[in-house]
């Protein structure tokens, strides 16, 4: 057996990719076999290539290619995610010495918006890089944008850990906890941290490693004094670039022969931006096709500060339709924004919004980001927010709808259950299957969880409720309780309320709090009312919550209560699912036959409806039940074939299960080897997805076949 990390790593991209081994295999050209291998340790020394054609099958990022080629050939994931420096970047020597002799383990580097704190962060950071073997760590806190409220600890801190190789549904608990771990991951590791952008010190005190060992850069554009005076941060005041660092900036943007040609002209256009390096790259971005000294008389005109100044007059040489493109921009929810989404804001043809946008990264007006999406410097954004644009309302209308119909589509890839949405004139995105609705997933949640913040009324429920599948898929418990705690706070008819109640409890449950999500399955019964579905929905929530607390007769009589509702609607998965819980409780009390009937018959219904997460259950149902009865054989058949089910879902929540049951009857028939595999993976899964009292119960499993009891 490996140690478990690289088989973890390749089957989550795997599945993440929304393949099947065979799937991977036939698009990578690497065998079944070896992929097999990989995934349950039995192929330590892989060939590198091997590895190369599997990154590329699953359109890794190459910071995803670092974490896969790193934990299957034994060696430390080291995460890159300092941003790229503005080819434009000059001065600032004397700051970057400064950095250089720091004495201090934490710098903050404080300055006004635009004055260059993150370039010069990055410029130290890339030009220092063998300093920090371990890597380096970026984290955008937004302690100023325009478009969100400022990055919470705790998101960072779960960010911090993906890039370090931690599944984070590993880790459990608030912010303490989150610390907690991140400090000892760090401990004695050569790191760089940086921490941009933030608005209080509060934001950053979580984020500090705790080991002399890393290095911390916060940016800032306050001076954030509990780090100066209890952290003993170094502090680093940042003023606008010096008459000859501008001056170079302006030689490196547009040529010495075009600057020394007209040396007063050039002196005037770096007096006008302030010598403020944002507002020199957006001047430079229009000053590339025109006249310095007519760029200098019209900015003359202006009697604003020095970046208004500069954006104001960059504006003039838009056409209307750009204007317009650039103001939509700054009202879109999120960071950034991909192509579709920003066809919807703007309701422009694709090829034409294609044009506009590579007009406004031209003019350094947008920033087009490595992976196609499209981003503002939050101090540019929120200039574009205050443009005057017709029907701001309506383009902000038109990208909520965008994003509410493309999750609805990707969460019925997931989990077909259609929410009833209201008539749009916006065409979603094509999501054709799960591979392509897991990718989306990916790229859009920050942008869907801002949508969520501005929507209103029953939308901020529904996308709510198309995220969490998704979200329950990944173990991304937190940000499951986020959603829904959003949803709660919304003006809600009954109906959805209760529903949120219920989905929050079991955010809740996932993550341990059984006492919260009784409390809030108690408040969804309450609302249910007439609803016979919501009623039911919440029985079955009932039951799970009792079942994690250890008694299944009142699971059980919660279940009875759903399935009686379930009949007498056309819900006919619901009905199945509810039938195979019943054998299931049955068969935990010990009535085999009862248990044996309800779950036969769940599973010629589940595969009647086409619901393969259900017929999977039900097998496994069957596989726990045959086990129990002496039935060892045909107990690991129903296990298999509910194994490969759930693993061609990409169920991974279900295939721990699956794993921990088959080891049973695998012990019971002496196939020793096998159980020990099946535990072994069973407990890799457990503990990716904080199922910590599972994996501990499936360690005692895996020591119990290394000492046998005697006898």
């Amino acid at each position: 057996m490996s140690d478990g990390v690289g088989d973890s790593v390749v089957r989550r991209f795997r599945q993440r990719a929304g393949l099947t081994q065979e799937a991977l295999a036939e698009r990578s050209g690497v065998s079944t076999r070896t992929i097999r291998g990989l995934e349950t340790g039995d192929r330590p020394n892989p060939q590198l290539g091997s590895l190369r054609q599997l990154a590329d099958a699953m359109s890794l990022s190459p910071a995803d290619r670092d974490e896969l080629m790193a934990s299957v050939l034994g060696t430390p994931s080291v995460p890159r995610q300092l941003p790229a420096v503005p080819a434009g970047f000059t001065g600032r020597e004397a700051e970057l010495a400064q950095l250089d002799g720091a004495l201090s383990t934490v710098s903050a580097v404080a300055g006004a918006g635009g004055i260059g704190k993150t370039w010069l962060a990055a410029r130290w950071g890339h030009r220092r890089i063998d300093r920090f073997p371990d890597g380096q760590l970026f984290v955008d806190l937004r302690g100023f944008s325009p478009a969100s409220d400022p990055l919470d600890p705790l998101t960072a801190l779960r960010g911090f850990l993906d890039a370090l190789g931690v599944d984070t549904a590993r880790v459990t608990g608030d912010v303490h906890e989150h610390a907690a771990r991140y400090r000892s991951e760090v401990a004695g590791k050569r790191l760089l941290i940086v921490l941009d952008n933030a608005a209080t010190a509060d934001q950053v005190v979580p984020l500090l490693p705790g080991t002399p060992t890393c290095t911390v850069l916060v940016t800032s554009r306050r001076t954030l004094s509990t780090l100066l005076h209890r952290h003993n941060a170094q502090h680093l005041p940042l003023a606008a670039l010096d008459e000859a660092e501008a001056h170079e900036f302006l030689v490196n943007a547009l040529g010495a022969d075009r600057v020394d040609a007209e040396p007063a002209a050039a002196a005037e256009l770096i007096e006008a931006c302030g010598r403020y390096p944002l507002a020199l790259a957006v001047m430079v971005g229009r000053a590339r096709h025109r006249n310095t000294l007519e760029l200098a008389a019209e900015l003359r005109e202006h009697g604003l500060d020095a970046l208004t100044n500069v954006l104001s007059w960059s504006l003039r040489a838009l056409t209307d339709e750009q204007r317009a493109v650039f103001a939509l921009l700054g009202t879109a929810p999120g960071a950034d924004i991909g192509l579709s989404a920003a066809v919807s804001l703007t309701g422009l043809p694709r090829p034409q919004l294609t044009r506009v946008l590579r007009v406004l990264v031209e003019a350094s007006l947008l920033t087009r980001l490595a992976n196609g999406r499209y981003a503002m410097h939050d101090l540019i954004r929120g200039f574009a927010a205050r443009q005057d644009v017709p029907n701001r309302d309506a383009a902000l209308r038109r990208v909520l709808d965008f994003y509410l119909h493309t999750a609805d589509a990707a969460a019925q890839q997931i989990d077909p259950q259609p929410l009833e949405l209201a008539p749009t004139s916006v065409p979603p995105q094509s999501i054709p299957d799960v591979s392509t609705a897991l990718a989306w997933f990916d790229a859009e949640l920050p942008n869907l969880l801002a949508a969520q913040r501005v929507a209103t009324g029953i939308e901020v429920w529904q996308l709510a409720r198309t995220v969490n599948s998704f979200l329950y898929r990944r173990g991304r418990h937190h940000d499951r309780l986020a959603v829904w705690q959003t949803a709660l706070a919304a003006d809600l008819p009954a109906a959805a309320r209760a529903s949120a109640h219920g989905l929050l409890g079991r955010a809740y449950g996932a993550l341990g709090r059984f006492e919260d999500a009784t409390g809030h399955f108690e408040q969804a019964l309450a609302l249910a009312g007439d609803d016979a579905l919501q009623q039911a929905n919440t029985h079955r929530m009932l039951a799970a919550a009792w079942e994690q607390r250890g008694d299944d007769r009142v699971a059980r009589e919660h279940t009875g209560r759903a399935l009686a509702l379930y009949r007498t609607l056309d819900e006919p998965v619901w009905e199945a699912d509810a039938v195979n819980s019943m054998g299931w409780y049955a068969a935990r009390l010990g009535e085999f036959d009862d248990a044996r009937k309800h779950c036969e018959q769940a599973l010629v219904m589940q595969r009647r409806n086409g619901y393969r997460d259900g017929e999977a259950a039900a097998l496994d149902s069957l596989g726990f039940i045959a086990h129990r009865t002496g039935r060892h054989a045909a107990s690991v058949d129903y296990y298999e074939q509910s194994l490969t089910i759930f693993r061609d879902v990409g169920n991974t929540m279900y295939a721990a299960v699956a794993l921990d049951g088959i080891g049973h009857p695998f012990v019971a028939l002496g196939r020793r080897g096998d159980a020990r595999a099946a535990w072994g993976e069973a407990l890799l899964l457990f503990k990716e997805q904080g199922r910590d009292a599972d994996a501990d119960r499936v360690r005692r499993q895996l020591d119990s076949l290394d000492h046998p009891t005697a006898g």
